[in-house]
């Protein structure tokens, strides 16, 4: 397991926005922590075109924090 800070993707509300209330999404924010080999989508309007699959240690300048769950 890799511990995830703010400004990485795991606790962007973008990454696996789509299906954001997923148990493992919601335990990664909660628990701040992502197995090493997860990839998931990124939502984010100005990626969303190019289907980008990420990292939750991944980040870019567009994070926005997720909601607390």
């Amino acid at each position: 397991m890799h511990e995830i800070h703010e400004g990485q993707c795991g606790m962007c509300a973008h990454f696996g926005e789509h299906h954001a209330e997923q148990p493992k999404l919601v335990q990664i924010r909660v628990k701040h922590e992502a197995p090493e080999d997860m990839l998931d989508e990124c939502g984010h309007p100005r990626h969303a075109s190019l289907h980008l699959q990420v990292t939750p240690l991944s980040s870019c300048d567009g994070f926005e924090p997720a909601q607390a769950a």
